[in-house]
């Protein structure tokens, strides 16, 4: 495999991993891209095959296109067919890996823009950890966890984007964010995502970064960050655009890092819509042990019986609905049940 460094920015979705995409992608040498889906959504560890120049052209095509366009834009790969092509005579060692193939993959595009460090930022790859330690020998991971309350008011109003800045955005997207919500959904695949990376509390290449820490603190948590990459650490690294939030609006021209982003859940002096009682009690039920060894402390909270019943009966009509929505996102349905659930 391609053995040039590699990041990976990892971890349940709306933990800030876009953030410090961001944070990384400011740095001289590192080139941040989208996110790329590669795990799970266009190739699956559990059915690999080598493909031949003509399936690899059709793989770099789908992988340019999500990063030229956009993950939830819909682009048409065919569009890119001649970028494809381009990349793909750089190879020499057909049939190849797709695994191989993103590497290099990653490799070309950051080199297009002058940078020589490729850093993918794609949340869901939180559960595929042990692949890319296997598959990329100098790659280095950074593990973002959110307090999971935070996490589901962000999922929660995450359809919202389309109003907050989000203009891009399709309808259909925003559609599909609100089908996914459901408080039960959102705190099972946290507890998922954080039980898988407690497994590598102590490998050496993976680093966990608390986001509340990163707001807190964010010069000493970054440039702790730098040290683990092997990278400089520079003040620019911090002034990132805020924009992406699911509570506030985007502010484009305001750079830095805002630390009023953490806690939403539960501020009431917050123009916010918080979580209702029902949902804060679904979610440390679901988590409480988990959240307690990451220091996330439950409160005390007697939920609204109605509202906890409503959550119940409605969860596998949410379930049956989100996985059809998602169906055309899933390379390899088994596989994915089995690590997200």
């Amino acid at each position: 495999m391609n053995s040039a460094k590699m990041l990976f920015v990892v971890g349940n979705s709306r933990s800030g991993t876009t953030m410090m995409g961001r944070i990384l992608g400011n740095h001289f040498d590192v080139f941040t891209f989208g996110e790329l889906h590669f795990f799970g959504q266009l190739w699956s560890p559990a059915v690999s095959t080598k493909l031949n120049q003509p399936d690899a052209e059709t793989l770099a095509a789908k992988l340019f296109c999500i990063q030229r366009e956009g993950y939830r834009t819909h682009g048409n790969a065919q569009s890119f067919e001649q970028d494809a092509r381009t990349f793909c005579e750089t190879l020499t060692n057909f049939p190849i890996d797709p695994a191989e193939l993103y590497s290099e993959f990653l490799s070309y595009e950051a080199s297009l823009h002058g940078k020589t460090i490729p850093c993918d930022q794609t949340p869901r790859n939180v559960f595929y950890i042990d692949e890319i330690l296997k598959y990329y020998p100098n790659a280095k991971i950074i593990n973002m966890i959110r307090d999971p309350r935070d996490v589901l008011l962000s999922q929660k109003r995450k359809w919202k984007r389309r109003f907050l800045g989000g203009s891009d955005m399709p309808i259909k997207e925003s559609l599909r964010d609100w089908i996914n919500y459901h408080p039960i959904t959102i705190n099972k695949i946290w507890h998922t995502a954080v039980s898988t990376t407690d497994r590598f509390t102590d490998n050496a290449r993976v680093m966990t970064i608390y986001f509340e820490k990163l707001l807190e603190n964010p010069e000493a948590t970054v440039s702790r960050l730098c040290n683990f990459l092997d990278i400089e650490y520079d003040k620019s690294l911090l002034q990132v655009p805020q924009v992406g939030s699911s509570v506030n609006t985007d502010k484009p021209g305001q750079l830095g890092i805002n630390p009023e982003r953490a806690g939403n859940w539960n501020d009431s002096n917050k123009n916010v819509s918080n979580l209702s009682s029902s949902e804060i009690y679904i979610s440390q039920k679901l988590n409480g042990t988990l959240m307690q060894k990451h220091n996330y402390m439950p409160i005390s909270i007697r939920p609204n019986v109605f509202g906890l019943t409503i959550n119940i009966l409605s969860f596998p009509i949410k379930l049956v609905l989100a996985f059809l929505c998602n169906l055309d996102r899933i390379k390899n349905i088994r596989e994915t049940l089995k690590r997200r659930f």
